[in-house]
């Protein structure tokens, strides 16, 4: 009888059982630098809109650390601990090596999805908003999650009916129009003058804007909202 299938196959049992017996050891000599992670990870997610979950992913097996007593996680240039990411992991002493650890963070909460088509142009209001919940970790980046951020925003390209609403897509009001009045102020130490003036073009706040005054002038300044224009001395 030919017993060198049955050999292979007692060594490779073997081999799994002592797998399974290194799995707790693996385990226990990660804690350390798991509860590293998981304290770096809920300081880090705090700020995040919703509510979040996160998972850290396991080392491989074959990885062989030398002994640390002091970690300092840090995010990897590029990352951000949005959906899938790496976080990193310095060892301060006595040795000294660096690993990169799988994470993923879920954000599950509300957001904003466009009501109807709007084109390019489009002013939003309320009734063009309507609230979804789900993961926003899986939805494209600048989720818009407040309706203040939308309302009263133009829309830059368009939206189609149920596509959600992202930053990055609206344009915030003018706070000057073209040929709009104004009133052009400037102060100083102990004075404010002021006059009133026609916009000569459209400006955001904080934008450079020209305004012709009433005695023919043209002079420069910076937009305000409710129609301001602040001119330097």
């Amino acid at each position: 009888m030919n017993f060198l299938p049955l050999r292979r196959l007692l060594g490779k049992l073997r081999g799994f059982f002592w797998l399974l017996l290194m799995i707790p050891l693996l385990a226990h000599a990660q804690t350390p630098l798991y509860s590293t992670l998981d304290d770096y990870l809920r300081i880090q997610t705090q700020g995040l809109p919703g509510k979040v979950t996160y998972s850290i992913g396991q080392l491989d097996a074959r990885t062989q650390l030398s002994e640390c007593t002091a970690f300092e996680p840090f995010l990897p240039a590029g990352s951000k601990l949005w959906g899938n990411s790496t976080v990193g992991v310095r060892c301060l002493g006595p040795s000294s090596w660096t690993i990169y650890v799988p994470v993923k963070v879920n954000v599950s909460g509300n957001y904003l999805i466009s009501a109807r088509t709007m084109p390019a142009g489009y002013v939003i209001s309320a009734a063009d908003i309507v609230v979804r919940s789900g993961d926003l970790s899986t939805l494209p980046a600048n989720i818009i999650t407040d309706q203040a951020q939308a309302i009263g925003k133009t829309v830059k390209n368009g939206f189609a009916a149920g596509q959600p609403l992202r930053s990055d897509l609206l344009i915030a009001p003018w706070a000057v129009q073209q040929g709009q009045s104004v009133k052009t102020v400037s102060n100083g130490p102990g004075f404010s003058v002021s006059s009133e003036g026609k916009a000569l073009n459209n400006a955001l706040a904080g934008q450079l804007v020209q305004v012709r005054t009433a005695s023919g002038q043209t002079v420069s300044g910076i937009a305000r909202a409710g129609g301001i224009v602040e001119v330097a001395n």
